[in-house]
């Protein structure tokens, strides 16, 4: 994979719907993304790792959970900047009552999709009927090919049908069959206007992407309701989902509910599904996480119905999709980084290495010291799924773990604890500021060529984005916004001393 001989640099890792800014409707947008990249890049930032930004399945109520897409090809429309949209200025006041109206939603720190979903859509729709720079969309969407035209197809579908194709009426559920074309035919502009809403998340996509190498983020599959499952009936086990098999902290395993490609499937339809999903990651993006990289080895498959404790392993084709891997970020000059966290085959790190994958390195799970760490990975503190320095160091996990209707795992959040206490070289009584600034300048002085912070740990927030395991309402995973907003980061003194810590020479 691509790899600059000279590369190292920090960062940071953000999930996008989360952060903020007063000018956002309800949810971080592409124009937030865009002007945190421009200031990450002022103080010295090299990237900005985004969680996934594949669209929900089309609903009025979005899936929270980025990593539950209806498509990793396309882009959710909720991250759109309204007032960025080509044409959205002759809207004039109407513009402005609606912005009034939809910024209301950023009091709350919960996010409201639905809601942000009616306001949005309320704005799109009118801006699209002005007809503003038609000629550069149609040119646009004439270089995007038959998926996008599938993608847009599939929206006003599921606007007529409802979320989910397996419950729609059987004709509807072959892409190729002459009852979707009649659609495509007869609801023409509907189409074009969603395949328009693809064009102005590209469009900002793209300025998002200038001022530092953004990393995009892409998920280990799609929700089986939804596009991708669609349009790749014949690739994917619609009737089988990936997962994890027991183990000592999840007894009965792991379900997903993500299909699987079927893997001589896939090569007889010469890789064309993944190298499509690899080239639309990686469109403008400087580099790629691929979540859960041992699915390129190995995945744990669960027949429909079945306890996931009864899966079994199936084997990829690994030499081929790591192949593709490879050449895909060389063409678009990449580097890729491999989530394979937890328990890892042998020869499974040999063989990304070799590739130059970086391997990822987590403070919280490493139990040498940042010094120590190798040179081609990506260090961080936490991730998404784990508890932040906060919650650990002052042990607020436990109470939002108990909140969400868990048992409080307070063993395995002393274990983390002790462990963010030798990495970060300072002592058990030790203030929340100090062990924040020292773990972050120990990873910034170890060898790893890419280095990254969460924002919440910078803001010293003691919630994660996400804790496994629980679903609303039991908790607001991926629907907490940062208790502050984008324009306050540049002037919090919190912020400035985690950026201090992490300078690198």
């Amino acid at each position: 994979c691509h790899l600059p001989r000279d590369m190292r640099s920090w960062g940071w890792a953000i999930q996008l719907a989360i952060t903020r800014s007063s000018r956002s409707w309800g949810i971080g947008d592409l124009a937030d993304l865009r002007e945190l990249c421009e200031w990450s890049s002022s103080v010295g930032a090299g990237f900005v790792a985004v969680g996934p930004l594949g669209s929900p399945n089309p609903g009025p109520d979005p899936e929270p959970s980025p990593y539950y897409p209806s498509t990793r090809r396309f882009g959710n429309p909720l991250h759109v900047r309204v007032e960025e949209v080509p044409g959205a200025d002759a809207l004039g006041a109407d513009l402005a009552r609606l912005a009034a109206e939809a910024r209301r939603l950023n009091a709350p720190r919960r996010i409201d999709r639905a809601s942000v979903l009616r306001h949005k859509m309320r704005a799109f729709e009118r801006i699209w009927e002005l007809g503003v720079e038609r000629e550069a969309f149609e040119a646009w969407r004439r270089t995007r090919g038959e998926s996008l035209e599938r993608w847009a197809i599939f929206t006003v579908l599921s606007e007529r049908f409802g979320p989910g194709w397996a419950t729609w009426p059987a004709e509807y559920r072959d892409p190729a069959g002459p009852a979707v074309a009649a659609v495509a035919a007869q609801d023409a502009h509907r189409v074009s206007f969603h395949a328009w809403l693809q064009w102005c998340f590209d469009l900002q996509l793209a300025a998002a992407s200038v001022p530092v190498r953004r990393i995009a983020d892409m998920p280990v599959g799609v929700d089986p309701g939804g596009f991708d499952a669609w349009d790749w009936q014949d690739q994917l086990a619609i009737g089988a989902t990936v997962g994890a098999p027991p183990d000592r902290f999840i007894a009965r395993g792991q379900d997903w509910g993500l299909p699987p490609f079927i893997p001589h499937r896939l090569r007889e339809a010469g890789y064309r599904p993944f190298i499509d999903t690899i080239r639309a990651q990686l469109r403008h993006a400087g580099g790629l996480r691929i979540d859960h990289v041992l699915g390129l080895f190995r995945l744990w498959w669960i027949p429909a119905g079945v306890d996931p404790s009864r899966g079994a392993y199936v084997r990829s084709l690994t030499d081929e999709l790591l192949e593709i891997v490879a050449l895909e970020s060389h063409r678009a000059g990449a580097v890729v980084i491999g989530e394979d966290l937890g328990t890892v085959p042998a020869g499974v790190r040999a063989a990304l290495r070799r590739r130059r994958v970086l391997s990822t390195r987590l403070a919280l799970f490493e139990l040498k010291r940042p010094s120590h760490y190798a040179r081609q990975a990506f260090a961080a503190v936490t991730t998404h799924d784990l508890p932040t320095i906060a919650g650990i160091w002052n042990g607020s996990d436990l109470a939002d773990q108990a909140a969400a209707g868990l048992e409080p795992d307070v063993a395995g959040l002393s274990l983390l604890r002790g462990r963010l206490g030798r990495a970060a070289g300072v002592a058990p009584n030790a203030d929340l500021d100090q062990v924040t600034d020292a773990i972050h300048r120990r990873l910034a002085a170890a060898s790893p060529v890419l280095v990254a912070a969460t924002l919440e740990d910078a803001l010293r927030v003691g919630e994660r984005p996400n804790i496994p395991g629980t679903v609303f309402p039991q908790r607001d995973n991926w629907s907490l916004a940062l208790p502050v907003a984008l324009e306050e980061l540049r002037t919090d003194p919190r912020v400035a001393s985690v950026v201090e810590s992490l300078r690198r020479s």
